[in-house]
């Protein structure tokens, strides 16, 4: 059954929310399959299959690309798609036109965007154009500039109350859900008890009401994005299995060991029987 924006916020406080980025069909499928509760088509596209080397490069049509591929899959998890950088930073109007570009072109189900208070305006927008909308605090990688790099947020006193506080003002004006990354885990968890919506932790430790991580850096596939984070756990290593069957593939084409004659097909008996008129044809077609 489909998960819908009202499913999650009913989530808090009944069971761990799961969510997982996807950026095509099949991964799409596998984590639809596998009842993950949220599809997130994060920014991080752009590292993990783009090849670039931050989330400031991708665009919204780079964007907008992958989520129509997550949602052709017609997965039953929520899709999300994320707001990539400067598209709803210049106006009211602007924010509007490219979320609702995820909504009716992409499928989305929702929008994420990063910031609290900066952005108060452009999500209240959204939200009463009835996009639905996920926020996200701490570590916002399109903020890596002023933040001068991937930093854990949140460790002073002053920044804790400031996570807080914006926290409390993303729940008060209609989010439906909030990412907390790279957050000390005594602040998330307090955020997560004084705020009603649900909140979804990378990097934020155990006491959130959901966990997310990137698609690739789970499968152990190589990508540009955290390959040395500490809130990364690996569960399996499939860029050296895909290596390692690449090389089984190479070596079986070098042997002639592939394909056989149960990857070739015959020919027609009409062919077969004919096979002498067949080489006069081909002399014929190279003379």
């Amino acid at each position: 059954m489909k998960i819908t924006v009202p499913k999650i916020i009913n989530l808090k406080n009944n069971r761990v929310i799961s969510m997982m980025t996807a950026y095509d069909y099949p991964s799409s499928k596998a984590i639809s399959d596998a009842e993950i509760d949220i599809i997130l088509v994060g920014d991080s596209l752009a590292q993990v299959v783009l090849g670039y080397e931050d989330t400031l490069s991708v665009t919204v049509d780079e964007m907008l690309h992958h989520v129509k591929a997550v949602t052709r899959a017609n997965p039953n998890s929520l899709v999300v798609a994320d707001m990539p950088y400067m598209s709803y930073h210049v106006s009211e109007e602007e924010t509007i036109k490219n979320a609702a570009r995820f909504i009716q072109e992409g499928k989305a189900d929702a929008v994420k965007i990063e910031g609290g208070r900066k952005r108060e305006k452009m999500i209240k927008a959204l939200i009463n154009a009835e996009i639905p909308v996920m926020g996200h605090l701490g570590l916002t990688p399109q903020s890596k500039n002023i933040m001068g790099g991937y930093k854990v947020q949140g460790k002073t006193l002053e920044l804790a109350k400031e996570l807080l506080e914006d926290a409390i003002l993303l729940d008060s004006i209609g989010c439906f859900s909030l990412v907390l990354e790279g957050v000390p885990k005594v602040v998330a968890q307090t955020i997560t008890e004084k705020i009603a919506i649900p909140t979804i932790g990378i990097g934020a430790g155990v006491h959130v009401d959901g966990q997310v991580l990137v698609y690739h850096d789970l499968l152990g596939m190589k990508s540009k994005e955290y390959i040395d984070a500490k809130f990364v756990k690996r569960y399996d290593n499939q860029y050296e299995k895909v290596v390692k069957t690449m090389k089984n593939f190479k070596k079986d084409i070098e042997n002639r060991d592939f394909p056989t004659d149960d990857h070739s097909y015959d020919a027609g008996d009409s062919l077969l029987e004919n096979l002498k008129e067949w080489k006069k044809e081909v002399k014929k077609i190279l003379s």
